[in-house]
């Protein structure tokens, strides 16, 4: 059966189990490391629970979204179940504790939280009870706008759908836009039935020119939200080049697009694509050569690909990289050795921020890495 991400998720978890260890060692070891002029690695911040995307606000803090750490509440009988091992999915909503969040960072690392107790929920045992919450933020001006992926019915969170939220005064959040709703009346044309998740699995969210852009890997879709919530469809990636699990989204005079793949015995390392819209509404191949792309970013008008690993097949723990995307030619790896890395931005000193150990690891093992080319 072909895999969605949170069947991925579960592959890697395999192989993280006996990994946990030796992970943190390595990243300690990483925490000054430098080789002869070659980047240099920090750790940031620590502390987080599953740290997903990230972006730096108006304030010049770092802000993270964090997928929590899962629940216990379950929808079967209820409402559809996704398909496939991932259901039946267990969530939570308002729990303080085991909720997704959203932190900021100040400059020298400090942890606080914006907003926390939002939707989370995590896979079946079968699949490792992976853990899914807020997956991405965003800033229009200096209003605050999150991304929902653990929520809806599907998912164990029957009173919350899957959409954006605004994000107001004193950790207060208001629902601005149903995906969940939007994706049950608009079906993308070739969705995978043998993984298909009725609530979607919305990976990444970019904010440009005052709309908001959402993008879910398991429909395969791009959409376009308005700041009064109005929701429209960019396009409907599944129709133009077929189930590939687009995760990492950027723009710079167009959007630009990476995607994670597909895990069957034909997937080979380094067979997945950079795509570019085009302004008729196509997508025009950018760059081939990269492998499980979970992040974009521009810096000094080069792109760079977040690699959550560069193994061929299941996800191998301590592969993950940063490429530089090159139009012609294979991208070249300029960080390597990161262990499930989930977010990727660019901070005002151009910097690379990170979201390392972004699945897998235990309440407060995720972690933000700087990382000074």
């Amino acid at each position: 059966m072909r895999r969605f991400l949170t069947a991925m998720l579960a592959v890697a978890l395999a192989g993280f189990l006996g990994f946990a260890g030796s992970a943190r060692a390595s990243i300690y070891q990483l925490h000054t490391q430098q080789h002869h002029g070659g980047p240099v690695v920090s750790v940031f911040a620590t502390g987080l629970n599953n740290p997903r995307g990230l972006t730096f606000g108006p304030d010049g803090k770092l802000y993270v979204a964090e997928g929590g750490l899962g629940g216990s509440h379950s929808t079967v009988g209820k409402c559809p179940q996704a398909a496939g091992a991932a259901a039946p999915y267990l969530g939570s909503t308002n729990d303080p504790v085991r909720g997704g969040r959203i932190s900021k960072i100040s400059r020298s690392g400090v942890v606080t939280t914006v907003v926390n107790a939002l939707p989370s929920s995590q896979t079946s045992p079968a699949l490792g009870s992976l853990v899914s919450g807020v997956s991405s933020v965003a800033f229009i001006g200096h209003r605050l706008y999150a991304l929902l992926s653990g929520a809806g019915c599907a998912h164990g969170v029957p009173d919350v759908p899957n959409g954006v939220i605004k994000v107001g005064h004193h950790g207060t959040w208001k629902l601005i836009a149903n995906l969940s709703a939007f994706q049950a009346a608009h079906p993308v044309a070739h969705p995978d039935p043998e993984d298909f998740d009725p609530d979607g699995t919305w990976y990444s969210m970019i904010a440009v020119d005052g709309a908001l852009y959402p993008m879910d890997s398991n429909h395969g879709e791009l959409d376009r939200v308005t700041r009064d919530g109005a929701i429209s469809r960019v396009i409907d990636i599944s129709a133009s080049v077929g189930h590939v699990v687009p995760t990492a989204l950027v723009h710079r005079g167009a959007f630009y697009i990476a995607n994670l793949g597909v895990f069957d015995p034909s997937d080979r390392a380094g067979d997945e694509h950079v795509w570019r819209l085009t302004g008729h509404g196509t997508l025009r191949v950018r760059a081939t050569g990269v492998e499980k792309v979970l992040g974009l970013a521009f810096r000094g008008g080069q792109l760079y690909a977040l690699e959550m690993s560069t193994a061929a097949g299941g996800p191998t723990p301590g592969t993950g990289a940063i490429v530089r995307v090159k139009a012609h030619g294979p991208a070249e790896t300029v960080v390597s050795g990161l262990t499930f890395p989930t977010g990727m931005t660019i901070g005002p000193d151009g910097a690379f921020y990170v979201s390392n150990q972004g699945f897998g690891f235990k309440a407060g093992q995720g972690q933000i890495l700087r990382i000074k080319l």
